[in-house]
């Protein structure tokens, strides 16, 4: 009962800030993404169990440096050719390799690239969906709170139906508690959910909403099992420990990592 209490006490706060943040202004969500990208990045390198504390500063240096200047570019505080940046940035980790004498070069290139795709890169682009010029009247913090609430609802449903229903394991492999009747109660739910929402929401149209639903769960689900994977293989519980009862960042943010990207390229393919 304690452990439960802590759980909800803890995750209901870190609504309460993502939400603030988001709704404040985009520059203040675009703080807290930083905060994730650096203390993500660290756990990252537990995972990859990169043992030198240099090694783990300058992952986290690069990191942030990608995602700081993908984030301005999205903030429209510089122009987008400093985005060419980032190409020479994926050099580094070659060069981090060459003068490492702990960490072979799978280690700290599953570390570097890792981290630049897996958090940089996606917080970057939350940065984005506050364009106008981008997603219309879909852009600003309407669109950042609709990814992490379609997100939400689909844990929230998955983790029902799959305790009322749930018989056949979904991959048994790496997380033998989700099921594959978790999985559909989540997506018939929460695509169910956002059709209903988009009859009230007159900046959301009908086949963004269906698109984003199916995005958000089909990708949600994958990041969660991806960061399964990676702490299965590190031997590990939890990512961390920041989050009482939840865990580290990436325990908490691992499926916002993998749904952002393609709800991203969808909505601009669209």
């Amino acid at each position: 009962m304690r452990e439960l209490l802590v759980r909800t006490v803890s995750g209901a706060v870190l609504v309460a800030v993502l939400l603030t943040c988001v709704l404040v202004s985009p520059w203040a969500w675009a703080a807290l993404a930083l905060f994730v990208v650096t203390v993500g990045t660290f756990e990252m390198g537990r995972l990859q169990q990169i043992e030198r504390p240099m090694a783990l500063v300058v992952g986290v240096l690069l990191a942030g440096v990608a995602y700081l200047i993908a984030a301005m570019v999205g903030l429209e505080m510089i122009a987008s050719r400093w985005l060419l940046l980032e190409f020479l940035l994926l050099l580094l980790p070659f060069l981090l390799a060459l003068f490492s004498t702990t960490s072979s070069f799978k280690q700290v290139a599953a570390f570097c690239y890792g981290s630049l795709v897996y958090l940089a890169m996606p917080c970057a682009m939350t940065a984005f969906m506050y364009q106008k010029a981008l997603f219309g009247d879909m852009a600003g913090a309407r669109l950042v709170i609709l990814v992490f609430a379609l997100l939400w609802t689909n844990d929230t449903f998955a983790y029902l139906t799959g305790r009322l229903l749930g018989r056949h394991k979904l991959f048994p492999r790496i997380s033998p508690g989700k099921t594959i009747e978790g999985s559909l109660g989540g997506l018939v739910l929460t695509v169910a959910g956002v059709v209903a929402f988009s009859h009230y929401a007159s900046w959301l149209p009908m086949k963004e909403a269906v698109g984003m639903g199916l995005i958000a769960v089909v990708c949600g689900t994958l990041g969660d099992l991806c960061e399964s994977m990676m702490k299965r293989q590190a031997g590990v519980k939890d990512s961390g420990k920041l989050i009482p009862g939840h865990g580290g960042i990436l325990d908490r943010f691992d499926s916002v990592m993998f749904t952002v990207p393609f709800v991203f390229v969808y909505l601009l393919l669209l």
